[in-house]
């Protein structure tokens, strides 16, 4: 089994390859969850402190986060060399903004009891332990602060290009412990929040065809560090089963993400 330091370095290594592919494929699908997860900590002013971005990627909630914080300190934060430089792009334009790249997991203790709203989006779940990760974002609230955390749980969709991956994936690589989905709100109500909201959030998505979806998937997302790992044979593999059982044609879907709104007590 990998420890955590390697299992870190795999990742960070397959999205410092998929950054820009990731960019211009998925962080526009993606956009529906991006906003509902900035509504949740807007919906009533948070308290003063900056807004923290752990598993920033190329930063996308940047936009819609500077629309309602003008004038916060605004960092993400996120462990791929190449999405930090991305991200640090779309943030040239504001002085209060900063990319930092480092373990979002575990928060600087300069942050603790500072800041005013912690928001990640489709990065928990990459995380090796994420029950300690968003305990540490909830250490990093001031009182009355508000987290909000989007993320792709196991189970994304019954039928759809994400479950048809899974399960051809599912037929070559040991499948990952997803209980830590059920532990979630005990974590955060036990480093000291109070869990508000915690749901279901679908949204339609569409492909030109299979063969996109599957190439996006593998090159720009999260199977581009498996593939490095494996290789072309087993990427190949993977390509000819999931085309052999997918449609023809362009490939509409609803995949639903959960969103978990909490507030530090």
């Amino acid at each position: 089994m990998k420890d955590h330091a390697e299992q870190f370095a795999q990742v960070a290594r397959g999205w410092d390859e998929a950054a820009e592919g990731y960019d211009a494929y998925f962080v526009p699908r993606f956009a529906p969850w991006v906003e509902a997860a900035v509504e949740a900590v807007t919906t009533s002013e948070p308290p003063e402190g900056p807004v923290l971005v752990p598993c920033c990627g190329t930063f996308p909630e940047l936009d819609a986060l500077i629309e309602h914080f003008p004038l916060r300190e605004i960092v993400g934060i996120d462990l791929s060399e190449g999405m930090v430089r991305r991200a640090r792009e779309r943030a040239v334009p504001w002085p209060n903004v900063s990319v930092v790249e480092g373990d979002a997991s575990t928060l600087d203790p300069r942050w603790s009891g500072r800041c005013g709203a912690v928001v990640s989006v489709f990065g928990l779940q990459q995380l090796p332990e994420p029950e300690l990760a968003v305990r540490s974002w909830v250490t990093a609230l001031r009182p009355a602060g508000r987290l909000s955390v989007v993320f792709w749980p196991d189970v994304t969709e019954l039928d759809g290009p994400f479950a048809l991956m899974k399960d051809v994936l599912g037929r070559h690589v040991p499948p990952g412990d997803g209980s830590w989905e059920e532990r979630l709100t005990a974590a955060l109500t036990a480093a000291g929040a109070a869990v508000e909201r915690d749901e279901r959030v679908p949204y339609p998505m569409s492909h030109v065809d299979a063969p996109t979806v599957f190439d996006a998937y593998v090159r720009s997302g999260p199977l581009r560090a498996l593939a490095t790992a494996r290789g072309e044979v087993f990427v190949d593999r993977l390509r000819e089963e999931f085309l052999s059982r997918a449609p023809a044609g362009e490939w509409h879907h609803r995949p639903h993400a959960r969103l978990i709104v909490a507030r530090r007590r």
